[in-house]
């Protein structure tokens, strides 16, 4: 793309203008993290003293093991789950497969700390489902609390990224590679493990990364359902904030360790994706047939199965939410009590959860696309140093960006602690990538040559980014918006830390209040945000013309 008239390059003064803001509120923030993990909390001196301390009792360093036990236990069932639903999904006549889409989807896209305060309603000790077991059959349920209920939650709410990514690779795949297989005598099993899997392996790869990702990096469902069983971002948040042994280097110490083990992983998935990536044309899809009676009955049930299951925790919570109770007590009868006591006692957090997502999703909407087009149209040393440093934030924990952000932002030149525009900034920060994504996707399929016309006939760069380039970039900004929205407002584990009385937002009151077992006001605003969910999905498969989200 050329200059403009006058010689002036505009997008050259934007991607430094847009540098300059990642290093203010990422690079820097980050940089004091490592700084402050390397400080002695007594001398202040440069000392491996938070690290020793970690490494030397059981309390701490068995946090780290259990993160990991749960890390890769969640990431095995999810793809031992997500990757046979998309191939039966993609290859074979399903009833409802549509209604089957719509469940996923949903499960996947409610907040995190929802589905584990709904396996409490349901499975905990006073739960609907340990309650009718122990009247009708006189049976005591197995705890949902520990290991267990965490790896429960944390599966039915990620398996969806291992099937949408699957399925997206599969509905790429030309059908003649698996058809050539089977006239040279391979089995259906040995088509599917030695053809189909090498070609969607990167792919498999990709999805498992972002559940390893976000099971490592929770707060909210280990906080809720943990209990005793203790991970790391619940350690880092308690040592962060507690009142008594509290420390903000150890915290940062804790939180430099979870990005070295996040980043290890990121590089391995990398390397081996490079590895294992094939190239192949595309010509024709691949073929949905019928299945035999028994074999349709056994995968009928298996999908259905495991979407009702991960839909359950939505609808018990929206059921819940008209319940009659007191505190953690849900009486006979229904009514809109809950509701009216949620608006009385934290209707300033909802409307800050809102206001502060439009804020933040028209920044994230604004500077995506900056990014996109600078790192796709105007590429050079700062665009793909731009492009690489804005996808970081994808694999940090919530909790270590809060840190991040108090510990920089908590003295002068920039005091910005206990303010809304800190947490604005926290969401643009960690949900920016979902669009920056989306948008050089949609970018790398357009070809340039109109732009050049529109240059060629006087325009400048930036009046042919306006009308040509951003109309036509809408479509594929729209998946990245969607997810970004969704994700910001009902983002918990940085709001948990930056939040003040006046800033809380409806996750960190779902949270507070199950914390004060008011389960009902909890119910009622956890149903708003699911509402908020759905409507929006809603809103972008109308709008856009789309039958799913594309990742």
């Amino acid at each position: 793309m050329k200059k403009s008239r006058r010689g002036f390059d505009c997008w050259a003064v934007i991607g430094i203008a847009i540098f300059l803001l990642t290093l203010i509120f990422l690079l820097i923030p980050l940089g004091t993290l490592f700084a402050s993990a390397f400080r002695d909390p007594k001398t202040g001196a440069v000392s491996l003293q938070n690290f020793i301390r970690f490494f030397q009792k059981p309390y701490y360093y068995n946090s780290l093991l259990n993160s990991v036990k749960v890390t890769v236990t969640v990431t095995a069932i999810c793809v031992a789950l997500g990757v046979p639903m998309a191939y039966i999904m993609s290859t074979c006549r399903i009833r409802g497969k549509r209604v089957l889409e719509i469940m996923i989807i949903l499960s996947m896209m409610s907040p995190p700390f929802i589905g584990a305060y709904s396996w409490i309603l349901l499975l905990g000790r006073n739960g609907a489902v340990t309650n009718f077991m122990s009247d009708v059959f006189g049976l005591e349920m197995g705890s949902i609390y520990g290991f267990g209920g965490i790896t429960l939650a944390f599966t039915m709410k990620l398996y969806p990224y291992i099937y949408m990514y699957v399925s997206g690779a599969l509905g790429k795949l030309d059908a003649s590679l698996p058809e050539a297989a089977e006239n040279l005598g391979c089995s259906p099993v040995k088509k599917v493990f030695s053809v189909i899997m090498p070609l969607v392996l990167p792919t498999v790869l990709a999805g498992a990364l972002i559940v390893f990702t976000n099971a490592f990096s929770d707060f909210g469902t280990p906080m809720m359902i943990g209990e005793g069983f203790r991970t790391m971002p619940v350690l880092v948040y308690t040592e962060y904030v507690g009142e008594v042994g509290g420390s903000a280097n150890f915290a940062s110490a804790l939180s430099m360790l979870m990005v070295l083990i996040t980043v290890v992983i990121f590089l391995a998935q990398r390397y081996v994706t490079e590895k294992k990536s094939y190239e192949m044309s595309f010509l024709r899809p691949l073929e949905i047939h019928p299945l035999s009676r028994g074999k349709s009955i056994l995968a009928h049930v298996f999908l259905y199965g495991v979407a009702c299951v991960s839909v359950l925790p939505q609808i018990n919570i929206i059921v819940s939410s008209f319940r009659n109770s007191s505190g953690p007590i849900y009486k006979p009868g229904f009514s809109l009590n809950n509701y009216r006591e949620a608006f009385d006692k934290a209707g300033d957090t909802i409307i800050n959860t809102y206001k502060y997502a439009l804020i933040a999703i028209l920044l994230v909407m604004a500077l995506g696309m900056a990014i996109a087009y600078l790192s796709v149209r105007r590429r050079n040393a700062l665009s793909s140093l731009l492009d690489m440093v804005t996808m970081f934030p994808m694999i940090i924990s919530g909790t270590i960006m809060g840190i991040m952000l108090l510990l920089t932002f908590n003295h002068k030149p920039l005091m910005l602690s206990g303010t809304a525009a800190i947490m604005i900034i926290s969401f643009v920060i960690r949900r920016m990538p979902y669009t920056i994504r989306s948008s050089s996707a949609i970018l790398r399929q357009m070809s340039p040559v109109v732009e050049e016309a529109s240059v060629s006939l006087g325009y400048t760069p930036m009046q042919t980014f306006w009308k040509v380039t951003c109309p036509l970039m809408m479509s594929g900004v729209f998946s990245g918006l969607i997810l970004s929205w969704i994700t910001i407002i009902q983002e918990l584990s940085s709001s948990v830390i930056l939040y003040t009385g006046s800033t809380a937002t409806m996750s960190v009151s779902v949270y507070t209040e199950v914390s004060r077992n008011n389960y009902g006001i909890a119910s009622a605003l956890a149903s708003v945000l699911t509402v908020t969910v759905v409507v929006s999905l809603l809103i972008f498969f109308k709008l856009s013309g789309k039958k799913q989200l594309s990742l």
